[in-house]
């Protein structure tokens, strides 16, 4: 796949081939190599897995909370490939496919979230992760953390009832405490030297400001995550009609699953947040030190 200039937001037919067909060449990561990466993630952010009996036996997408700075899959692929032996591939954004770093996160597993691509994988019975909140979420203040910002996108809910996918609804606590914010990403929008590089035309009129990330601080002012640790947690499935073949889903019906899915999202978020409030007390004192 050929690197491509960053700010173009339209990949053309022969491009989605092209993506598609690198995407169905993965299989599945190395089992080896899978868990020690999750035996490294284990032994510093101690996963607790809740419902994992809640993912139904047939292909599903999944649909979560996304964390700042997009962390999130160092935790959630490893997690449901250790739980279940099957990798669901992650979607996402078109700038991540605009340079040859898109074909690195690809062999990965990663995929461009495309209605093409989804429809593809869909076909050949493959696990899927959507962060309907995409972007402007990863980016999102720190006074916003664990909250939706999921605007009234509807894609997600379309491209299951096409393909007779269900839903299953997922809440991760942690990650978002694996960073401080030492500047916003919005506070990065309105500063002068931003507004600068805009006028320069260094920053293209057409930048997308929600890819915008924040400065991030870790431990001991480095990039180093804090060791919080993760709540992962999946609910029931949410049934969503079959209407593969047909072209045309209610809007009615796309608005009742989609805030289904987020009301599901918003309890297990919810319910982790106490989980760890209550073993909190039970944390070592040097990770109480680390998190705080």
């Amino acid at each position: 796949m050929a690197a491509r200039k960053p700010g173009k937001d339209v990949f053309s037919e022969a491009e989605i081939d092209q993506l598609i067909e690198l995407f169905l060449a993965f299989d599945k990561p190395s089992p080896a190599l899978t868990r020690g990466l999750y035996r490294l993630l284990e032994g510093y952010f101690k996963p607790t897995l809740v419902g994992v009996d809640n993912i139904p036996d047939e292909p599903t997408l999944f649909v979560g909370n996304h964390a700042m700075f997009a962390v999130d899959g160092l935790i959630l692929m490893p997690a449901i490939y250790q739980a279940t032996g099957r990798f669901p591939r992650g979607m996402g954004d078109n700038l991540l496919f605009q340079t040859g770093v898109g074909e690195r996160l690809a062999r990965q597993g990663l995929v461009l979230a495309h209605p093409r691509v989804c429809s593809a994988l869909m076909a050949t019975g493959q696990d899927l992760v959507v962060f309907p909140g995409g972007a402007a979420e990863a980016n999102k203040p720190s006074a916003d953390k664990y909250t939706l910002q999921w605007k009234e996108r509807h894609g997600f809910v379309r491209m299951a009832a096409l393909h007779g996918y269900n839903i299953t609804p997922f809440g991760l606590v942690g990650p978002d405490e694996w960073y401080e914010q030492a500047l916003e990403g919005r506070a990065l929008r309105n500063s002068g030297l931003f507004r600068l590089l805009k006028r320069m035309g260094v920053i293209k009129p057409d930048f997308r400001e929600d890819l915008l990330p924040p400065i991030p601080r870790g431990m001991f002012y480095t990039l180093l995550p804090r060791p919080q640790r993760c709540y992962l947690a999946f609910g029931e499935p949410v049934q969503v009609p079959d209407y593969s073949g047909r072209k045309r889903i209610p809007k009615a019906l796309q608005a009742d699953i989609r805030a289904q899915t987020a009301a599901s999202v918003e309890q297990l978020i919810a319910e982790m947040l106490q989980l760890r409030a209550r073993n909190k007390p039970g944390e070592s004192a040097l990770r109480r030190y680390l998190t705080r």
